[in-house]
């Protein structure tokens, strides 16, 4: 082999290499991801818990959302009002965030609620529900207090008291993790500052109720009738509140017969 070849190899390695540099730096702007930087800044904002509360697939959904102007700067609402106000200053806009609560649909404690039998298995709600009846309690759409709620609570916002699940407000984010995880799907999520809230999930007829809840609503409609813009309706054998028409007045809390409207 002359040094001839062998420069002659070298050139044409050479030559390939560079042609292999550039078609791959083509190919890399071609193919390339555009990046948001407004989107990784709110993504940034965001706390990261991922609960989908915000009713998008995780706070990368949410912080696109925002980013394209599809969501407002306090859609969040775990992140409250310092994420919002965080998240405002980065895209502009309102920072008001609209506060909601986990609340538990509810009031058949230890003493007001019947046991249907004596339970001995493990203290799981979701274990509970798949014995007979549902579970121990009398009332088979009652909150069964075995905490599974406590337990996926990331705030420690719920503690059980005489048998029934009862959220701290003022610790509550509205992850929803509670709500995912009750099996009797009593835990819904409701303004902070709700004028009325029924405190029953029981679609029993009120003869029915009264036999294992001396609290459970007995879809008697008298809160309807009251009700002066119409925020109450009865679907079901159960009292339902609009929170958009509900004006706090306590018309029906005073006139229901069961005190079950706090």
């Amino acid at each position: 082999m002359n040094i001839t070849s062998v420069l002659i190899a070298a050139g044409v390695v050479g030559i390939v290499g560079i042609l292999a540099g550039i078609l791959l730096g083509v190919a890399s702007e071609s193919f390339k991801v555009k990046v948001n930087e407004t989107e990784i800044k709110v993504r940034e904002a965001l706390p990261g818990n991922n609960c989908g509360a915000c009713g998008y697939p995780g706070c990368d959904g949410l912080a696109a959302a925002i980013a394209k102007g599809e969501a407002k700067p306090g859609s969040c609402p775990v992140g409250g009002e310092p994420v919002a106000s965080a998240i405002a200053e980065i895209v502009g806009g309102n920072a008001e965030v609209v506060k909601v609560v986990a609340n538990v649909r509810c009031k058949g404690d230890c003493e007001k609620a019947k046991e249907a039998y004596e339970y001995v298995g493990p203290k799981d709600c979701r274990i509970a529900a798949n014995t007979p009846g549902g579970g121990p309690k009398g009332c088979a759409y009652g909150c069964l207090g075995f905490g599974s709620c406590k337990k996926a609570c990331p705030f420690d916002a719920i503690d059980i008291v005489d048998g029934i699940a009862v959220i701290d407000k003022d610790k509550c984010r509205a992850c929803e993790a509670c709500v995912a995880v009750c099996p009797r799907h009593i835990i819904e999520i409701i303004p902070y500052d709700a004028g009325a809230v029924v405190e029953c999930n029981s679609n029993d007829g009120g003869k029915e109720v009264k036999q294992v809840c001396q609290v459970g609503c007995i879809g008697c409609g008298i809160c309807q009738k009251t009700c002066p813009v119409e925020a109450i309706k009865v679907e079901n054998k159960l009292a339902h509140v609009d929170y958009d028409k509900c004006i706090g007045c306590g018309a029906c809390k005073q006139k229901c017969p069961v005190k079950i409207i706090s």
